[in-house]
């Protein structure tokens, strides 16, 4: 077999190839609060879970693979973010990462999960290598889903009263919505359990849950976006 070449006469193996590493920014709803699950990474600093890509592997499954390993998450759903590529993003060399995300509910990670806050759509704890952009592209990423989509990671627990809905989409959002503004833009999208919640010392409140898939009208989008 002839070997390929380039129109310039290289082959493949003439050009440098940097190291591939995937890297996961796992984001959960937890104590009132956004958070991102990290790991120690064995330089000392915190980090997203991650994992060099493996000769002939595919992305999927070395995100997989860095998610069982480093955070004991199994049978994860992801999404692809962006390449991350610049060539000083990491001391050790010329590394290139795929960044992912997803979103989980907290009941879904394990007790040794260690979480750090996300605040004004920064991890408030510094992380390593180019990771802060990571989490700044995942809360992104869930507010773009969210403003379609009823909590279509469940972080609320499937079924919530509409105080409760409103609370977890002003943390993801950052931002205060008007109470019976925001009830007006969603109760489409809810159908009734039937069955009240009594919050504390307050007075019962009506539980919801997603009605379909949880669409939201464009109304609504522009509403939560703002």
């Amino acid at each position: 077999m002839n070997k390929w070449t380039d129109t310039s006469g290289k082959g493949l193996t003439d050009y440098p190839r940097p190291s591939v590493a995937v890297d996961v920014a796992v984001l959960t709803y937890s104590g009132g609060s956004l958070k991102v699950l990290v790991v120690r990474h064995r330089l000392g600093a915190l980090a997203l879970p991650g994992t060099f890509l493996h000769e002939r592997e595919l992305l999927t499954a070395a995100a997989d693979r860095a998610l069982s390993v480093k955070a004991e998450l199994t049978q994860t759903s992801f999404r692809q973010l962006a390449i991350f590529d610049r060539p000083d993003r990491d001391d050790r060399g010329w590394v290139l990462s795929v960044a992912h995300t997803a979103c989980l509910p907290e009941s879904a990670l394990p007790d040794s999960a260690l979480l750090v806050d996300v605040y004004d759509d920064e991890a408030v704890s510094g992380l390593a290598f180019d990771h802060a952009d990571m989490v700044r592209l995942a809360v992104t990423d869930l507010r773009t889903r969210y403003a379609s989509y009823v909590d279509p990671d469940g972080l609320s627990g499937g079924t919530f009263t509409v105080a409760e809905l409103r609370r977890l989409y002003e943390v993801i959002f950052d931002r205060p919505f008007q109470k019976d503004s925001f009830r007006r833009q969603v109760f489409d999208a809810l159908e009734s359990t039937g069955e009240m919640s009594r919050p504390g010392n307050g007075r019962p409140a009506e539980t919801y849950r997603r009605r379909g898939d949880g669409a939201l009208a464009a109304q609504a989008m522009a509403f939560l976006t703002g």
